[in-house]
């Protein structure tokens, strides 16, 4: 019975079928691999591929199966061998299709992908060339009636032409149904009429603009929840982040509204162009449109606000880039649960046209951050002039981690925005490198008061975490006294190479205690940012051997504000008038009145002086402590319209040391005799 079910007609039509599947699968496979564009037509290609392979698997594996029980048993070893070597790579090549089939293609595994390119086409050779020596080895009884050594039989002919148009047709046609669907997209103003105060520019005066030079649908411009299907962990991260709260801040709400109150709503593009790109370019920005529209605001800085930027316009900030919207996959903006679940697994089957989009070229150069991370202040904004404000990146320029100023000798290699604020950690994202990293999202930085206020613990953790790590420290000098007095007691053996005299102070001795403050990690200057409203200063504290306090620099008092005679290391602006613009509202700011930040790789010199008391017990107890809190008291009082907040304030870096305390005894001149020298406390007392 079983004989009867395998004789050699059957297995040749087995064999057509099988060679008809193969050659229809190569063509959709390789006319996707060869042109690889994302158009519609190879979407519904990689589909119909995908089916193609799984029928494919099922085919030649019944009929591998079959034909090596029918032939096990002739004597031909040499045919035998090269059909043996066809199957096995015809394994590697389904079970390479079947893993894309059934898990996608991944960063860490992109080889699977190139390995199943190459034993698809190493199975084709091997198919043809197990046939061609099967009939050159053929025994010659068996020969007679061979019309050639490249015949090729009818049935397989027209099968294979079958498979072809099928698959051919299924392609066109989903094409065409697709082309008939409505388009998802109004690409205009959500509000009407839109307000073009600032000129002909939709998105003045934020300097950002659009490939199409109009507005985007909103679908084209959020949509972190929809990558977070995929990039489950990255997403996760971000929610932490400062780049999803840039815009739902409770402290930038408190600012933007003010914007909108004093200049209108078409002035808060300013700031919209980085805090919500959502929102200004779809639109919504004008008389009528929201700032806390649900959307934009919470999406904030989303992940096309990054990815999707086509080119960097330039670096002198106020997001002055171009945005491209990526090209779609298939049902990319269908809101139907089918419909998106498909969409999905087209990204995961085929990433390129996602990886190529989603990777472009001003991703991974700080000239990207330079768009948002510098500002300027323009005469249509002041009602003055054109002021420059913070610029991160400039002054990451000049620095030592740039690769490209006098600091370079201190440098070993290039250090970008990317590497300290995306910074690599392992994960699982299909975008994880073969190594298991990817990049954070979690965006480490200096903001610890919007996580503090939201609750996030995990979130301030991580950035005291970021802020304590070396990248500032705090050294003081330690005192040495250019003369030494003689006195009667012998000197002590091996202390008698000592060049550099100890340091210590006599009772009543004026006292200066030099303190160096270094910006070693930071890449920019150091504070960066919104200067004006971080808090930054020198907690100096000296105490004697009972640990009372003889001096101190930089106390918090019981309301939470700072010594105001402290050192600062912050920007001070002011508007026309000379006031200072202490609420953050830079509309009005002219000019800074003071600066004071150390640029990187740079340091500062901080002189302390007191007087050591009468009463003091030595050891003097000297420590200096670099403290740094998100938004000074004022600010954040105001802002986040809360009289009793409490921010966290971190010790970024600090040091101590202990200085002698002496009194002044008898020394002796060998020409005059003993000479009592008067203590400070003596002298006082006769005063």
């Amino acid at each position: 019975m079983e004989a009867a079910l395998n004789t050699p007609e059957l297995d040749r039509r087995r064999f057509s079928r099988f060679t008809a599947v193969l050659v229809a699968s190569a063509l959709t496979g390789y006319a996707t691999f060869l042109v690889n564009r994302g158009a519609a037509w190879e979407q519904w290609a990689y589909l119909v591929h995908t089916v193609q392979g799984v029928l494919l698997t099922g085919i030649i594996g019944h009929y591998v199966y079959l034909h090596y029980r029918r032939t096990v048993g002739l004597r031909r070893p040499s045919v035998s061998v090269t059909g043996i070597l066809t199957a096995l790579v015809a394994l590697v090549f389904l079970g390479s299709g079947l893993h894309i089939t059934f898990l996608g293609q991944f960063e860490s595994a992109r080889a699977v992908y190139w390995v199943h390119v190459a034993a698809a086409t190493v199975t084709l050779a091997a198919v043809l060339g197990h046939v061609l020596w099967h009939r050159l080895t053929v025994p010659a009884q068996r020969a007679e009636g061979e019309q050639g050594l490249f015949r090729v039989e009818a049935r397989t002919l027209r099968q294979t032409a079958w498979q072809v148009a099928i698959a051919g047709g299924v392609i066109l046609a989903g094409v065409a149904a697709y082309a008939l669907l409505p388009s998802p997209y109004r690409d205009e103003a959500v509000i009407q009429p839109y307000e073009q105060r600032y000129g002909p520019d939709p998105f003045a005066p934020s300097h950002n603009a659009t490939a199409s030079g109009g507005f985007y649908a909103v679908k084209r411009l959020d949509g972190a929840a929809r990558c977070g299907v995929c990039h489950a962990e990255i997403f996760a991260d971000w929610k932490h982040s400062m780049h999803a709260k840039a815009s739902s801040d409770r402290a930038y709400q408190t600012n933007i509204k003010l914007l909108a109150e004093k200049k209108g709503m078409a002035a808060t593009r300013y700031c919209e162009g980085c805090h919500a790109p959502v929102a200004i370019m779809s639109g919504q920005l004008t008389e009528g449109g929201r700032l806390d529209t649900p959307g934009h605001m919470e999406e904030g800085v989303t992940c096309l606000s990054c990815h999707a930027i086509r080119r960097v316009l330039n670096t002198s900030g106020v997001a002055s880039y171009l945005y491209d919207p990526p090209v779609d996959y298939l049902f990319a903006s269908a809101d139907n649960y089918a419909a998106r679940k498909l969409h999905n697994y087209l990204v995961r089957l085929n990433p390129a046209l996602h990886r190529r989009d989603m990777s472009r070229a001003p991703l991974p150069t700080p000239e990207l951050c330079a768009t948002c991370h510098a500002q300027f202040m323009e005469k249509v904004m002041n009602d003055w002039g054109w002021v420059k404000m913070q610029d991160d990146y400039t002054a990451w320029l000049r620095g030592p981690f740039s690769g490209q100023s006098n600091h370079t000798f201190a440098q070993a290699s290039v250090q970008r925005c990317q590497d300290c604020h995306y910074n690599l950690v392992p994960g699982m994202d299909p975008s994880a490198s073969t190594a298991g990293l990817q990049r954070s999202h979690r965006l480490p930085g200096a903001n610890t008061a919007i996580p503090h206020i939201d609750g996030d613990r995990e979130q301030v953790e991580l950035q005291t975490r970021f802020l304590q790590a070396n990248r500032v420290t705090v050294t003081i000098d330690k005192p040495t006294r250019e003369q030494a007095q003689r006195s009667d007691k012998p000197l002590q053996p091996d202390i008698a190479d000592v060049t550099e005299p100890p340091g210590y102070y006599y009772l009543g001795d004026p006292v200066t205690v030099n303190t160096v403050i270094a910006n070693i990690g930071v890449g920019h200057d150091f504070p960066g940012g919104t200067s004006d409203i971080n808090e930054v200063w020198v907690n100096f504290v000296v105490a004697d051997g009972q640990n009372r306090v003889i001096f101190e620099s930089g106390a918090l008092d019981e309301q939470g504000v700072v010594d105001p005679s402290a050192y600062f290391y912050r920007t001070l602006p002011v508007d026309k008038e000379g006031k200072l613009v202490w609420r953050h509202d830079l509309f009005r700011m002219v000019g800074d009145s003071y600066k004071n930040v150390i640029k990187a790789g740079s340091a500062d010199v901080v002189s302390f002086n007191f007087t050591v008391p009468s009463w003091a017990k030595s050891p003097l107890n000297v420590g200096a402590i670099v403290k740094y809190r998100k938004l000074n008291i004022r600010y954040a009082r105001w802002a986040l319209k809360d009289e009793t907040v409490v921010l966290p304030v971190v010790d970024m870096a600090s040091d101590a040391i202990t200085i002698p305390i002496r009194r002044r005894v008898e020394a002796r001149d060998e020409r005059l005799g003993s000479v009592a020298l008067p203590s400070p406390v003596s002298r006082l007392a006769a005063e």
